[in-house]
């Protein structure tokens, strides 16, 4: 096999020249927020796309159009509504930039995205790389942009080395964005450094050699093309544990309150969950018995609704239902209880925003919630 010819990095017009000829053969040419020149389009995708693959975001993108054509739609739509349509894409605190960022626009802005990066990036939920994005894909401004994808081409090509989100390392990624986007084209020179590390510079198997970038590649000359970006220095995660109620009426509504309280479970709705470590012995099923007890006084439930000491002791000896997070793990008994008459407080679970975890805690007992598509998207929740 020939070695290949070590050369500099490109940089700067040529760098840009080469991604706009590979991507003109090779790259995405009908996700449908492209070539559209539409900002709102370009702002809802890359609000989704963030930490969220292509094939995933196409159904939820469809669906928020249908619901909200314009921004002003979606700023004058109520929470409970943006919030249940995002259900299961995760990472709620965007679903709720995004709604926040929509009532900015009409209020700020006139209903009318700004073309400048400054301005974009004072809206709620946009950061820089976003507000790049807006900015050249829709206006066609020279702006940079800095995404996850993006951030693993330069790393890789000019062999940065750290993980890229250290103040140094992001300063020097940034540094080579604003460097090499070109003054001609820019919307469409990012659409190619995007697709380049979505379909080739993939974070595992990429595809070198069909890389236009491959002669030039310091990760691949290095042998570090599995080595770069540097991940983040691992943390141990932390373990959410406790029991949950699944408490049903007769009409197989279920008990579920909206949180009110920021956090990642904010404006969705969850059965009462008592926190801590139980196991199965009888003090353990006693302290949950009374900790429920006290949950369903504040929904103004007494005992009927409540199940048994010894239901709850049988349930503590089950296994727990776990679900993983990219950032914890959650670990909980889950206890139901059924009554034979319709209770007030008992909502449908389907016309309602639910988390993953409490999709999982109703399949566990039997009560799948119809009519909802809910993606299995672990680090959403």
């Amino acid at each position: 096999m020939t070695a290949l010819i070590p050369e500099e990095p490109l940089r700067g017009e040529v760098f840009a020249r080469t991604l706009l000829e590979w991507q003109a053969k090779a790259g995405r040419h009908t996700l449908p927020w492209q070539n559209t020149g539409d900002p709102y389009k370009v702002w809802l995708s890359e609000v989704m796309l963030q930490q969220t693959q292509v094939a995933t975001v196409l159904a939820y993108f469809e669906r928020f159009l249908q619901a909200f054509p314009t921004v002003r739609d979606l700023a004058a739509a109520p929470s409970e509504q943006v919030m249940g349509l995002w259900a299961g894409l995760g990472y709620y605190s965007r679903a709720r930039n995004l709604h926040a960022c929509a009532k900015a626009v009409v209020q700020h802005f006139g209903g009318e995205f700004p073309r400048a990066v400054k301005d974009l990036a004072s809206l709620p939920g946009i950061g820089e790389s976003t507000a790049g994005a807006v900015a050249s894909l829709a206006y066609g401004e020279r702006a940079a942009i800095l995404d996850g994808n993006v951030k693993r081409v330069f790393c890789r090509y000019y062999g940065i080395e750290g993980y890229p989100e250290q103040t140094a390392v992001k300063r020097t990624l940034w540094g080579v964005a604003h460097e090499n986007v070109p003054a001609v084209e820019p919307g469409r020179y990012n659409q190619a450094l995007m697709d380049l590390g979505a379909t080739r510079c993939t974070p595992r198997k990429p595809q070198c050699e069909a890389c236009p970038l491959m002669a030039s590649c310091q990760a691949l000359r290095q042998g570090k093309v599995g080595l770069l970006p540097e991940p983040k220095p691992k943390k141990a995660r932390p373990v959410v544990q406790g029991v949950a109620l699944v408490l049903r009426d007769s009409r197989g509504y279920a008990l579920l309150n909206k949180r009110t309280e920021k956090g990642v479970w904010q404006d969705l709705w969850l059965p009462p969950i008592l926190n801590g470590s139980f196991g199965g012995q009888a003090d353990d099923a006693r302290v949950v018995h009374a900790g429920l007890e006290a949950l369903l006084a504040s929904s103004g439930l007494g005992l009927q609704a409540l199940p048994s000491v010894q239901a709850i002791a049988q349930a503590l000896q089950l296994p727990a239902l776990q679900h993983e997070l990219t950032h914890r793990r959650m670990v909980f008994h889950v206890v139901q209880h059924q009554v034979h008459h319709p209770l007030e407080p008992c909502v449908d679970p389907a016309g309602v925003a639910l988390p993953k975890v409490v999709h999982k805690m109703l399949e566990s007992t039997q009560g799948s919630v119809p009519n909802q598509d809910v993606i299995n998207f672990s680090q959403g929740g």
